[in-house]
């Protein structure tokens, strides 16, 4: 069994009043579902505002582990190693 990565998840300010306005969260997870599960479990309406109730990434949310984003690549199942980043950045759209 291995041990989870401990990660820290960068919010934008949007975001953070559904967790309490905290600007970052530590996590400790192996790659970026378990991540959002943990969220799910600490903070459900923060991961309403990041996945759909399919449990997939919303189309307007991106979400970088370090400079990555997962969707070029490994999508959910990209692997957290200890010190990674992980950014979650909604759209902004203006007019």
């Amino acid at each position: 069994m291995s041990v989870s990565a401990a990660i820290k998840v960068q919010l934008p300010g949007v975001l953070r009043v559904y967790c309490g306005g905290a600007r970052e969260l530590p996590v400790a997870a192996d790659d970026v579902r378990a991540m959002l599960g943990e969220i799910e479990r600490r903070h459900p309406m923060l991961y309403g505002c990041i996945c759909d109730e399919t449990g997939a990434v919303r189309r307007h949310v991106n979400v970088f582990v370090n400079t990555s984003n997962i969707r070029d690549g490994a999508g959910l199942d990209a692997t957290l190693e200890p010190g990674d980043v992980v950014t979650i950045l909604p759209a902004v759209s203006g007019g």
